[in-house]
Formats: C-alpha cells, structure tokens, sequence
C-alpha cells in the first residue's frame, strides 16, 4: 500500500500562487506516474498534471498550461504543484494520485491506484 498526504492548499487571490505538495509513504519504490486532479464542487474529477517516475516527462491540462509546473523529488518521496496566475476556475479540491501498475491513460482517474485525501484550493476574484 502507498499513502499520500496532500498539503499547501488554501484561499488566495487571483493572480496570486500557491504551491501543493503530496507526500507519499508505505511501497514507495511500487510507484511510477504521479498525478494532480481536482474536482470543483458539482463537476466531476479532472486531471491537471502528470509527472513521470524520472520526472523528465510531464504533461498538463490546456486550462493550467503555462501557469502550473508539476516537479517531483523521489529522495523525498515527494510530488509538488507550483500554481502561478491562479483563476477564481482553479477553486476545487486538489487530489494527489498514483500509478503503481503502469498501465493506463494517465489523464485518466482509472490509471491510478492510490489517492491522497485532498486539499482545498480558493481563488477569490
């Protein structure tokens, strides 16, 4: 089993920054993908950003593309979202997720395997 801890959320205004991070623990070395989501109240849950096991590869949705950078450091078992130019559309809960399979559309809730509890993010216009 792998645990993940999301933190760094909060209320800011539009335009300002926040930075997620989401610590994982437990069978850390079974995890590749790891993944942003966020789901706004009524909407379903939608993807964000992915970044790869060796952190090289990354990819973002069209609506945080440009404003959102997904990083990750496998010495600390840890996944960040830096969230720059935020828009009062960014409100949502923001979940951490991860693949330990390997297989999957990773733009897809489906391809992973574990979720972190989430964290609130407000963006107050």
């Amino acid at each position: 089993q792998v645990q993940l801890v999301e933190s760094g959320g909060g209320l800011v205004q539009a335009g300002g920054s926040l930075r997620l991070s989401c610590a994982a623990s437990g069978r850390t070395f079974s995890v590749s993908t790891m993944g942003w989501f966020r789901q706004a109240p009524g909407k379903e849950r939608e993807f964000v950003a992915r970044v790869s096991w060796s952190g090289i590869s990354t990819l973002y949705a069209d609506s945080v593309k440009g404003r959102f950078t997904i990083s990750r450091d496998n010495a600390k078992n840890t996944v960040y979202l830096q969230m720059n130019s935020l828009k009062p559309e960014d409100t949502a809960v923001y979940y951490c997720a991860a693949q330990a399979t390997g297989v999957g559309n990773t733009t897809s809730t489906r391809a992973y395997d574990y979720w972190g509890q989430g964290t609130q993010v407000t963006v107050s216009s």
